[in-house]
């Protein structure tokens, strides 16, 4: 990547731990109530998702099966998005859907991306 001054790699990598770190952050906040407990107890579905998050989210954070864990990171904000905000308003900042839209573009573009610098993954190529 040449655009940010020839810092675009770097860049994406620090998009990549940063996202990854975040979505984590979801999925310990769902099964260990750090740094505050989850509003609601854990149906089935809500467990499904902690996972991905807990396990996709450090996949991603890492660099490593960085292409599946964001294609399935990406589909879960998908059904996340439809299931819990797109149901009371097509516009997400009506039904309060930004972040996990979000998430599910950037894991998406991390998906067809791939783990690139500062990951595991890039450690194997050397």
């Amino acid at each position: 990547m040449k655009f940010l001054g020839g810092f675009g790699e770097q860049a994406y990598a620090l998009l990549r731990i940063v996202s990854g770190l975040l979505f984590l952050a979801h999925g310990v906040q769902k099964f260990f109530n750090f740094p505050v407990p989850f509003p609601r107890p854990l149906n089935p579905m809500l467990h499904a998702a902690g996972t991905i998050e807990l396990v996709a989210g450090a996949l991603i954070a890492i660099g490593l099966f960085t292409r599946p864990a964001a294609f399935v990171a990406s589909g879960m904000a998908a059904v996340g998005y439809w299931m819990m905000h797109g149901n009371k308003s097509l516009y997400p900042i009506v039904n309060g859907g930004e972040t996990i839209a979000l998430y599910c573009f950037i894991f998406l573009f991390i998906a067809t991306r791939g783990a690139g610098i500062w990951s595991v993954e890039g450690t194997k190529r050397k």
